[in-house]
């Protein structure tokens, strides 16, 4: 067991003389007096978490060396609206996350996914973290890890506390705030105090019926103010991927304002008000999208938990818990428009269009009445501003259950119910729709432009849309063109479960040698999740032109039995060189109605030749069946990110040969526009028929004691995870079809009219959900814990946890070969995996009474792009700018003053140094934001709090 940040040992928490308790530790559920695990467990106690001045539970823990970043309040393009935890960088649904030991629901019916921001941060009593698979001791879903937050429901007393937290930083100039100086982009100044954070909590709890009760009630309030990438100088523009040499440039998408008109002749955009026509020139005209998007998006929350016991005997305890929480968020992004409206065929734009100038007819060609031009639009929507998508989560969940003992028995019996309701309105789209008609413009009866459609009566309504000289877009046809979409759902799951543990010593089983007899626990549980999500027309249509393609309901559920034994056996104690050795072991058998069975199982063993030091082994083979969203969600179009078309651009990288593997043809070769986002179309979707993952976990530590105050861990890992449930990656798919030539790659590729592979719905690659490849990683993690005392100078407490990561292998397919992600990130490798991470914290309890002050240094190594590496599954072209993103040492600095036994003040600063975070013109999709990964690094400055604690 690693104690992050507090040097009080485990032993040290009873008196000597008082019977020792038997606990249950996250890992087991067999309850021991020996609170070290054979697994390793990372624990962050409540006073760990007062220190970290953290906004959000998801903050504290993507601050843990063994987590990754995911969903959070940094991410707006694709954004969930919920906060997950990643363990090993397996994927927030291989990580379970529980509460006092029983699992919280799927957190969205579009991220199913555990929503960290139903547990609230000031009711935690402590987090115990879990990495290497448990999946026979919880279930499906624990391959990478457990986190189990264990709660403070035994409180009693009146506390309120409050906290005020924003951001202060100074603007550092750099390499990217220069690229956007030389654009002529606006810089911002320097920021007093934004991201302001204001929340306040009520904990009230007791004991009742002369102390055969306790009840605990906490409510609380929450408010997060929105940053812009705007505000940051490092994010005032997007930056193209395309550097030069060792220079930054801003870029920006196609999808430009006032537009791009891509014809047979080239592109061509708006010159003036008086419609003049000019060559659309990338260099310039690309459009800064980063601005508008938020940083942090606003969110407002409310929270309620109730924990209740109550002791009907010496052998049963009747306990309850509920909670509630009301999650509001704004995921804002650039403004929506024409993302390559195909106006063409009957959409085709004609001669006879009042709108459009002589330069516009001269230039689509349009000589006289009759004639008409096909051409693709992009115009980006600036009049309209920025499309918001407003997403709320509303969750119950409820726990009743007795346990108790009868004999040597224990049991715990138990119910638990959980919902969470789901609403989406997406605010500032464009209509697909809406736009052909806007823009098929004939002269009215009153001589004035009309649309054709409302001419004729189909669709009285329209407004034109006058795109053709600047100023001309009207505030009627944005009121008509701007069309929300609506989504609603929910997520439920139930479960019933009793487990039983004993003690077999009192029956006589002992193993001569030990002073322990074979502990052992059983168990039975039913799960049932349901998942359901509706979606309006403009969604499951595809009418919204900003979304990429359709978005399709999905619903459906599952049930599942379980089946668990574990056993804990100590074959000697206090000998020589045995003062403890132990072996464990656990199974648990899964029933699914959706006709997979599973087995999981674990072997442990732990040896301590003395006191001072105890090795410990582990074994884990786990299994996660697919989730509701995998199984059943209808397939859809989407997007995809790659460094670039290798068949697209003048000078393609790719022979003709193998372009016409995936559908080009000889005539569009070497004249195939490249997407300027880099996003490109895909199909993705469920599976019903998908098999169970499965993975194997092994850990190998040392623990070691020398001496009272100092505690030490080192332990190494190897996980890996095989017939791996997700898409192929479209450019997997893409690379195997250009390189092979093998029909079970190039079918699943179409290319549009024009050769490409995004500019139009019809181009799509084909990435529906199957079980594929796999993915390993090897690491040590280390933590270190130090209690100095001095003497009339306080006392000091050190701590340090670190890993080490050797290794993270992908195979994206049996046989495609594998390339190491440790190191690196980027379009294939995602969210950086630095091969190092560290915590090192020190806390002074100084002679002043009442007053610690800690300092902190969080440190993240540096990673290169994926596309530097020598492998050549990854392998790429690119610039020197985008080469690596540098290492970041934070420097987090609190003071905590105890007035009295009531009031206590708390003032800190993280990130104190104010650093910026690397940037880089390819960062990972979703996950990247304002070119960083702010779910990695502190993207906004210097992070100030300050927290007030009454307690009576």
């Amino acid at each position: 067991m690693v104690v992050a940040f507090s040097a009080a040992h485990a032993q040290d928490t009873a008196p000597a003389a008082a019977e020792p308790q038997r606990v249950e530790v996250t890992g087991s559920r067999i309850a021991t007096a020996n609170l070290e695990s054979v697994s390793p467990v990372t624990v962050v106690g409540a006073k760990d978490i007062a220190l970290e001045g953290v906004k959000s539970v998801e903050s504290l823990l993507n601050n843990l060396p063994q987590v990754f970043a995911d969903q959070g309040g940094s991410i707006s393009n694709g954004s969930s609206g919920t906060a997950t935890v990643n363990l090993r960088n397996f994927g927030a649904d291989r990580t379970l996350v529980l509460v006092n030991g029983r699992r919280l629901p799927a957190g969205s019916p579009r991220n199913t996914a555990a929503d960290l921001n139903q547990i609230p941060a000031a009711l935690i009593k402590r987090v115990e973290v879990l990495t290497g698979g448990a999946g026979a001791i919880y279930g499906s879903d624990a391959v990478a890890g457990v986190v189990n937050f264990i709660m403070n429901d035994t409180f009693q007393g009146v506390q309120i506390d409050s906290n005020y937290q924003f951001y202060n930083h100074d603007q550092n100039g750099g390499a990217a705030a220069q690229a956007a100086e030389r654009r002529g982009y606006p810089l911002p100044d320097d920021v007093g105090a934004d991201a302001k954070i204001k929340d306040i909590s009520l904990l009230l709890g007791g004991n009742f019926a002369d102390g055969k009760g306790n009840a605990v009630v906490y409510i609380g309030y929450k408010k997060e103010d929105p940053v812009l990438q705007s505000q940051r100088d490092y994010s005032s523009c997007s930056l193209d991927g395309f550097s030069t040499g060792n220079t930054f440039n801003c870029g920006g998408s196609g999808t430009s304002f006032p537009g791009r008109f891509l014809t047979d002749n080239g592109g061509f955009t708006v010159a003036d008000a008086a419609g003049n026509v000019r060559p659309y020139v990338a260099a310039t005209d690309q459009y800064n999208f980063g601005p508008l998007n938020y940083y942090r998006r606003p969110t407002e929350r409310y929270t309620f938990s109730s924990f209740a016991h109550y002791d009907i005997n010496d052998k049963a305890r009747l306990y309850t818990e509920a909670s509630f929480h009301d999650d509001s968020t704004v995921a804002q992004i650039a403004p929506s428009g024409l993302f390559g409206q195909d106006a063409s065929g009957t959409n085709a734009i004609r001669y006879e269009n009042p709108l459009l100038s002589d330069a516009w007819r001269r230039t689509l060609g349009l000589n006289a009445p009759g004639d008409t031009a096909d051409l693709l639009i992009f115009r980006r929507n600036v009049e309209g501003g920025g499309r918001q998508d407003d997403q709320r989560h509303t969750s119950y969940r409820g726990v009743i259950g007795v346990k108790g003992d009868l004999g040597p028995w224990r049991y715990d019996a138990f119910l638990q119910a959980g919902k969470v309701l789901y609403s989406e309105t997406y605010q500032n789209d464009f209509s697909i729709a809406r736009s052909s008609r806007a823009l098929d413009v004939i002269t009215g009866a009153n001589g004035q432009p009309v649309c054709r459609s409302f001419a004729d009566g189909t669709d009285p309504n329209c407004v034109p849309y006058n795109i053709w000289s600047l100023g001309g877009v009207t505030p009627e046809s944005l009121a008509y063109l701007q069309t929300p979409g609506f989504q609603k759902g929910s997520t439920s799951q139930t479960v019933q479960g009793i487990n039983l543990s004993s003690d077999l010593g009192e029956y006589g089983l002992q193993v001569p040698g030990s002073t322990e007899g074979v502990g052992i626990a059983l168990g039975w549980e039913h799960r049932t999740e349901k998942l359901d999500l509706a979606t309006d027309a403009a969604f499951s249509t595809g009418d919204l032109a900003g979304q990429g393609g359709p978005t399709q309901g999905v619903n459906g559920q599952f049930s599942v039995r379980d089946y668990f034994v574990e056993t804990r056996i100590p074959l000697l104690q206090k000998q020589p060189f045995a003062e403890q050795l132990t072996l464990t072991g656990s199974y648990r058998k899964s029933d699914y109605s959706t006709g997979h069975k599973t087995n999981s199982y674990g072997v442990g063993a732990e040896w301590a030749p003395v006191k001072e030091a105890k090795f410990r082994f582990s074994y884990q083979r786990a299994a996660r069946a697919a989730n509701i969203v995998e199984l059943f969600s209808p397939a859809g179009l989407g997007l995809f990110g790659m460094s670039n078309d290798p068949c697209a651009g003048a000078t393609p990288s790719a022979s003709l040969a193998q372009c016409q593997l995936t559908g080009v043809t000889a005539a569009q070769y070497g004249t195939i526009q490249d997407s300027p986002a880099l996003q490109y179309n895909q199909i993705g979707g469920g599976n019903p028929n998908l098999e169970p993952e499965t993975s194997d976990s092994y850990t190998l530590g040392l623990v070691l004691t020398p001496m009272r105050d100092l505690s030490m861990t080192i332990d190494a890992f190897d996980m890996k995870v095989k017939d791996t449930i997700g898409g192929l990656p479209a450019s997997t798919t893409l690379t195997q079809c250009l390189n092979t030539g093998n029909p079970t790659f190039c079918d699943l590729i179409t290319r549009d009219r024009l050769g490409t592979l995004w500019a139009l719905p019809t181009a799509q690659v084909v990435a529906t959900n199957q079980n594929l490849g796999m993915m390993a990683t090897k690491g040590i993690d280390l933590g270190i814990n130090y209690r100095y005392k001095m003497g009339t100078w306080g006392g000091l407490d050190l701590s340090l946890m670190g890993t080490y990561l050797k290794e993270f292998k992908q195979e994206d397919f049996p046989g495609s070969g594998e390339y190491d992600c440790a190191g690196y990130h980027g379009t294939s490798c995602g969210t950086p995996m630095p091969k190092w991470r560290h915590k090192l914290r020190a806390v002074w309890a100084t002679p002043v009474r009442g007053l610690e002050v800690g300092a902190t240094w969080r440190y993240v190594r540096g990673t290169k792009l994926d596309q530097s590496s020598d492998n050549p599954i990854l392998a790429g072209d690119f610039e020197p700018a985008d080469e690596s993103l540098a290492a970041r040492s934070y420097l987090d600095l609190v003071g905590n003053y105890r007035f009295n036994e009531n009031f206590t003040f708390r003032v800190g600063m993280n990130n104190a140094l104010d650093k910026d975070p690397p940037v880089s013109g390819v960062v990972a999709a979703v996950f990247g934001n304002g070119n960083t990964y702010p779910q990695v690094y502190d993207a906004l400055g210097r992070h100030i709090f300050l927290n007030l604690t009454a307690k009576f």
